[in-house]
C-alpha cells in the first residue's frame, strides 16, 4: 500500500494524492500535522531517498541548518518536529520519493520489479 505523508495545506501533497486518485490507486494519507513518522519509517525513507538530509526542509526551519547537526541529531529533530520534513513523502515499502517527484510517483505506482 502506498503511503503519503504530508499536510492538507501542502500543494505538492495534494498533487500527489490527486495523482494516485486519478489512477484509482488506494493510498493511506498520514497528516504530519497530527502524526509523524516512526523512527523505523523515517530511517527506511531516508535510505530510499539518499539520506536523512534529503528529508529536511530548510525553508520550514532554516535555523537548524546553521547549527550543522549530525545525521543522528537530525533524525532526532525530525522525529520531534515532523513539520520540518520535505513533503510529500510517498512511500511503498522500501521504495520512496520526497517532494515534487511525479516521475518517481509513477515508478511507485508500478509493482516492484524482482
Amino acid at each position: 500500500m502506498i503511503q503519503i505523508f504530508g499536510t492538507a495545506k501542502c500543494k505538492v501533497t495534494r498533487a500527489a494524492r490527486r495523482f494516485y486518485s486519478d489512477r484509482r490507486i488506494a493510498v493511506q494519507f498520514v497528516d504530519l500535522g497530527t502524526k509523524g513518522l516512526s523512527r523505523g519509517e523515517l530511517q527506511s525513507v531516508a535510505r530510499a531517498v539518499g539520506g536523512i538530509r534529503a528529508l529536511y526542509d530548510h525553508e520550514k526551519d532554516p535555523t537548524v541548518r546553521y547549527a550543522a547537526p549530525t545525521d543522528t541529531q537530525l533524525v532526532e529533530l525530525l522525529l520531534e518536529h515532523p513539520g520540518w520534513l520535505r513533503t510529500p513523502i510517498v512511500r511503498d515499502g522500501a521504495r520512496a520519493a520526497v517532494g515534487d517527484a511525479a516521475e518517481k510517483w509513477k515508478e511507485l505506482a508500478a509493482p516492484p520489479s524482482e
